[in-house]
């Protein structure tokens, strides 16, 4: 008798893909564009720095031979989203893949950071993953089929002091990630969630060599080091492509084992 033989790593595949990713020019987002793009996928890079992202998707485009192209857009306005949406749809027939990694961080105590500071985090963070998957779910629900991939972070599962904006409106980005994954399974939209650790990102360098980042930040990872940018790429290549189709809402930490304790 024949043996059947699984697909196994054809299934992570991205060929004749398209993803759109937000703060995809720079960090996490850059990094999980290439490893996209290595797979075969087409991407749209959207952050609001024009030159920047033109730039990255040129030297993406140059790396990997598949089609790149940027958008200047600010998440959180929803008429932007929109046009961002409809532009990809435009660009590629199709959005398979949205990656939802832009976000800010703004750190110090409570009674030190300013309600526009908290407010700013929460509008980057949540309304504007919000806003892009909002704008790109008719597209999705119209083929029935669809990514959504969420950035929360660590710090939306355990606490840290001194980060009342960024750890709550991670927190928000865990919740609206499950219920946004039941909300469109019937739909073939998979909704789910990357929750890095400590990566030393743009957003990180200014603390990299603090007293805290030593002793909280690393010292609570198990493997006791900052995690490179490319470390991220596996996660998002697996939730991206028919690998993932029966994940739903699930939140995956890349966190060097920091959740584990």
């Amino acid at each position: 008798m024949d043996k059947k033989i699984l697909p196994g790593i054809k299934l992570f595949d991205l060929t004749g893909k398209s993803a759109v990713i937000t703060g995809g020019s720079r960090g996490l987002g850059y990094a999980m564009a290439a490893g996209l793009a290595s797979a075969g996928c087409s991407v749209m890079l959207v952050n609001r720095n024009v030159e920047e992202g033109k730039l990255a998707a040129k030297q993406l485009e140059l790396d990997f031979g598949t089609q790149i192209c940027s958008f200047g857009a600010d998440i959180t306005i929803q008429a932007e989203t929109e046009l961002m949406a409809q532009t990809a749809v435009d660009t590629f027939g199709k959005i398979d893949i949205l990656i939802n990694s832009a976000g800010i961080n703004i750190r110090g105590p409570i009674d030190e950071v300013s309600h526009d500071d908290f407010s700013k985090v929460m509008n980057v963070n949540v309304h504007g993953t919000w806003l892009s998957s909002r704008a790109v779910v008719p597209f999705m629900k119209e083929r029935k089929y669809g990514r959504i991939i969420n950035l929360a972070s660590t710090l939306g599962l355990v606490g840290l002091a001194n980060r009342t904006p960024y750890t709550a409106s991670k927190g928000a980005v865990v919740q609206m990630t499950r219920a946004l994954g039941i909300e469109l399974a019937p739909f073939n939209i998979m909704v789910n969630a990357i929750c890095p650790g400590p990566f030393l990102t743009d957003m990180n360098i200014p603390i990299a060599d603090s007293e805290e980042a030593k002793t909280v930040v690393l010292g609570a990872t198990a493997l006791g080091r900052w995690g490179q940018l490319e470390e991220i790429q596996g996660a998002a290549i697996f939730l991206s492509s028919d690998a993932a189709s029966y994940m739903v809402g699930s939140i995956l930490a890349v966190d060097g084992g920091w959740t584990a304790r």
